[in-house]
């Protein structure tokens, strides 16, 4: 009988999610040559080389598939006994950035560290890190999510400021902002009541729009400001604030329906800065037009509906958490960029996920979607 039982419960467990393995082989292989083609022009002015940039993407990517299928073989469970040592790594890897001649600089910002010759950038590790600390604390607190002290003051008002604080001294607003909306979603997820979470949001929101609107009239408010003015009208100052955007449109519009072809573009050759980074959709847009772009966001789309069934599936709460954080991270930065090169939010800095060129991000996202392959290992059938 105990043989039997244990039979059933084996068949109704999930196997690897072949489908989501799929969709991001396509992303990642998409993403890949995108890169080849965005970046040749910006690797052979600066290195001398075509194809500097591709070789070493094209590596990252490599240990990243690696990674996650080891990830994968790894029971996601584990991760639930040292959720608060997490979230102290995930502080002091933030801090080290802060430290002179450990944090390094580039694009006017400090948000790398150089340990050992190897340069990475802490941020992706502490937004990872962060949802497994989320998902381990209200899988620890279940019975009192619904209270206000345990729901809301401990996750919001305590928890998340000290790694919030340390991103915003590294001028990287748009790493504070996604982490900020992903442990909301987490929250509400685990079931912190809509109205701890509105009414602070509402007062929040009408005081940011006010204090925007205050300095739009008045001038000032630093860089943040001046991006969004640019947002605003980024003609009003086209060879200034609002070129990389413009660029952006150009890109987009010269595209088309079927775009000019892939390796065609002519706003990759110095054009928009780093067209291999943060607007590298831009350049996808212009060399495979909307018909290129339709299928990359329908890919996003099935990653993302992938990434709900198996949260909706997952064996416990924390596997519920942990895949709703790790599917929020990468659909909600996904939306972000999108909507930066499209214009319709103003220039975050956020980069796409499998497109953007950036070893630690390349790494860090395919080591979470080994975490979700593992929960899909160990979910009801999707």
């Amino acid at each position: 009988m105990q043989k039997k039982t244990k039979r059933t419960s084996q068949n109704n467990k999930s196997k690897l999610d072949f489908a989501l393995c799929i969709t991001v082989f396509l992303l990642l292989a998409l993403g890949i040559v995108m890169v080849l083609s965005a970046s040749a022009p910006s690797a052979l002015s600066e290195t001398g080389k075509s194809y500097t940039y591709f070789e070493r993407q094209l590596g990252f990517a490599i240990a990243g598939i690696i990674l996650m299928f080891i990830i994968s073989r790894i029971n996601y469970k584990i991760y639930l006994r040292f959720y608060k040592l997490i979230y102290v790594f995930s502080v002091l890897i933030l801090l080290l950035v802060l430290v002179p001649k450990i944090g390094s600089s580039g694009g006017g910002a400090t948000r790398w560290i150089t340990l050992l010759g190897i340069r990475f950038q802490p941020s992706e590790i502490t937004k990872i890190g962060l949802v497994v600390f989320y998902a381990g604390y209200f899988t620890e607190h279940r019975d009192k999510i619904g209270t206000f002290k345990y729901g809301f003051l401990i996750p919001i008002l305590f928890l998340l400021p000290p790694l919030a604080c340390l991103m915003i001294l590294q001028s990287h607003l748009s790493a504070t902002i996604l982490v900020g909306t992903v442990c909301i979603t987490v929250m509400l997820v685990a079931g912190t009541k809509i109205k701890y979470i509105a009414i602070p949001g509402a007062i929040g929101g009408a005081g940011a729009v006010a204090l925007v609107s205050y300095f739009i009239k008045n001038g000032g408010g630093g860089y943040q400001m001046d991006r969004i003015r640019s947002w605003l009208d980024p003609f009003a100052d086209k060879i200034g604030d609002g070129w990389q955007v413009v660029q952006s449109f150009y890109a987009i519009g010269s595209g088309g329906l079927f775009g000019v072809g892939l390796g065609e573009s002519k706003q990759k050759y110095l054009y928009i800065p780093e067209p291999h980074n943060d607007f590298i959709f831009a350049i996808l847009a212009e060399e495979l037009g909307l018909v290129g772009c339709m299928v990359v966001i329908i890919l996003f789309g099935i990653f993302i509906w992938r990434g709900i069934l198996i949260a909706m599936k997952a064996d416990d709460l924390f596997g519920t958490l942990l895949a709703t954080g790790i599917v929020a991270i990468i659909g909600l930065q996904a939306m972000l960029n999108i909507a930066v090169v499209t214009g319709s939010i103003p220039n975050t800095g956020i980069s796409l996920p499998f497109f953007s060129y950036g070893g630690t991000a390349l790494i860090i996202t395919l080591a979470s979607v080994g975490v979700l392959l593992n929960i899909s290992r160990n979910a009801k059938k999707i």
